[in-house]
């Protein structure tokens, strides 16, 4: 078997491989961006705050419940490389939008700027609805059996750590370098993406469905009966619904509860993107290519127990002097700053150890003129798992529920992504 790391010297799968970890680092450069624009210069708020990050991420979240069954089908009924062209294209546009919202709002007209932000997080939502079917059913296509494991893994872990890399660039960075940062980075995205080789149609020519509700009940009916991908997307989607909450709940967690300015929230955000970085790779080691779930229960369930043994370590954080915010060099002096950010870490890494797998057996489980529909299908579940995961913190806040509270309810959607993930395993290994 080809090592998956020999993969990146490969035509069929680097060009891909850079085209995605750009359209990921954008996307999180912008959001995150707009995000601690937001938490830290326009609202003064932590309920508004984490309304505000609620209603950005079902905007994102939007497109790929309205749109993913539709970019399932056309993906498996034209070349997959023309669409990545054609996203990436649109990507430029979404990028200049999303630029000039920033700088509208950095002008002080914080209304029209937020509400340009919000419009360009609608649009890279479904800028990604319709490359991230693409992105997972062009590796069977591309790769030999026993290599696609191994390219899902390198396609996580470039994923995470792009998230990795925006974050850190959306904290240090003004709004006007993150602006043309994003511009600059699409352009280059443009330009990879026409390296993608052909990816053309295989199997029959269909008869494309535009009405999104019917398209999405048909896709879902035509996937879920099959017991293993009716698992496998069950667990994936608990398990972003557990993201949801993290993605809502942290940037406020880090302001009022860390007491950390807005380049702490970036490291932290940061690291736990390397830790799933990292889990990404460990498992396609452990499994030496084989598809198979035999590691998501221990992997999932040890995840929950770092999220009760993170919150239970941040009650006890000590607070700024008031009025104040900790900068990264006075956060990592507190002593207890080094043990949290390896609980963090272990988060995530055991959460990266539990979703490679299961979107590995998305893709091999049905024919390759299937595999965009099928992976389609799963993100039409999975937003619809995360929409109730933001409303579940939107109601919760509403509830005076507090962040660190919130990650309780965390810990035990582990137990239940725990006990599908065993009925996978025990199903199908």
């Amino acid at each position: 078997m080809l090592n998956a790391l020999g993969l990146l010297k490969e035509r069929r799968f680097m060009p891909l491989f850079v085209t995605q970890f750009l359209g990921a680092f954008n996307d999180n450069l912008f959001k995150t961006s707009m995000v601690l624009f937001a938490t830290y210069q326009v609202f003064n708020d932590p309920k508004i705050e984490q309304s505000f990050n609620a209603l950005a991420t079902g905007l994102a979240i939007l497109p790929f419940f309205l749109l993913s069954a539709l970019s399932g089908q056309l993906a498996d009924t034209t070349d997959k490389a023309k669409i990545i062209r054609i996203v990436k294209t649109a990507e430029i546009a979404i990028m200049l939008l999303g630029a000039a919202g920033l700088m509208v709002a950095k002008a002080g007209f914080w209304t029209l700027g937020l509400g340009l932000m919000l419009s360009a997080v609608l649009c890279l939502g479904a800028h990604s609805t319709f490359f991230g079917p693409i992105k997972y059913a062009i590796l069977p296509q591309h790769l030999k059996t026993d290599e696609v494991l191994g390219g899902t893994g390198l396609v996580e872990a470039a994923t995470y750590l792009a998230i990795l890399l925006g974050t850190i660039f959306a904290g240090v960075l003004s709004v006007e370098g993150a602006a043309i940062m994003g511009i600059c980075v699409a352009l280059i995205g443009w330009l990879t993406a026409r390296m993608v080789p052909a990816a053309p149609r295989e199997g029959a020519v269909l008869s494309i469905n535009y009405n999104p509700f019917t398209a999405s009940w048909r896709l879902i009916n035509a996937t879920m009966h099959i017991p293993r991908l009716f698992l496998a997307i069950c667990a994936i989607s608990f398990f972003w619904t557990i993201g949801a909450v993290l993605i809502v709940t942290f940037p406020p967690l880090v302001k009022n509860v860390l007491t950390a300015d807005p380049r702490v929230s970036s490291i932290v955000i940061a690291l736990f993107s390397i830790g799933i970085a990292i889990g990404s790779i460990v498992i396609n080691t452990l499994l030496k290519g084989r598809v198979s779930a035999k590691y998501a229960p221990a992997s999932v369930i040890a995840m929950g127990g770092m999220v009760v043994i993170f919150s239970l370590m941040i009650r006890a954080w000590p607070a700024a002097p008031a009025g104040t915010l900790y900068d990264w060099v006075g956060f990592f002096q507190i002593p207890r700053a080094i043990p949290l950010v390896l609980v963090l870490m272990g988060i995530a890494i055991t959460g990266g150890m539990f979703v490679v797998p299961l979107y590995t057996f998305l893709t091999t489980t049905v024919t390759k003129d299937q595999t965009a529909r099928t992976v389609a299908a799963n993100n039409v579940v999975n937003s619809g798992a995360m929409v109730v995961g933001t409303l579940l913190v939107l109601g919760a806040s509403a509830l005076g529920v507090t962040p660190d509270n919130m990650l309780f309810v965390v810990a035990g959607m582990c137990l239940i992504s725990a006990w599908l993930a065993q009925k996978l395993h025990l199903a199908c290994d």
